[in-house]
């Protein structure tokens, strides 16, 4: 049994489902830890279900790295000794605070 996109629209009412395109996008970014995802020239779905929105994103994917930051190891064993903490931690911190390690001394002890 085929379904047209008239009957399929008048199922998704009944259900409470409203879908429509976002209009005009013109690229999506999802950002992860270590690599983004920039899809170009990409269409744009949202379905709203029940108050959630989903988001049906379609078109060509490109991966680009995420540059790290590199710190010293002297500034890194600095804020550890200073905060008292884990190397992790001081890492972290000097992240957060562009690398500038008075910052990230005082984000990790106030």
């Amino acid at each position: 049994m085929k379904i047209n996109d008239r009957n399929a629209r008048r199922m998704m009412d009944k259900m409470g489902i409203a879908q429509k395109e976002i209009p005009d996008v013109e690229e999506v970014i999802i950002r992860t830890r270590t690599k983004d995802l920039v899809i170009a020239g990409a269409t744009v779905s949202e379905v709203n279900f029940q108050g959630n929105r989903i988001f049906q994103v379609a078109g060509e994917v490109e991966e680009v790295a995420k540059e790290q930051k590199k710190f010293s190891d002297e500034d890194i064993l600095l804020v550890q000794q200073q905060a008292n903490v884990t190397r992790e931690k001081a890492v972290a911190a000097l992240d957060q605070s562009d690398g500038e390690v008075a910052k990230a001394i005082l984000r990790l002890t106030s």
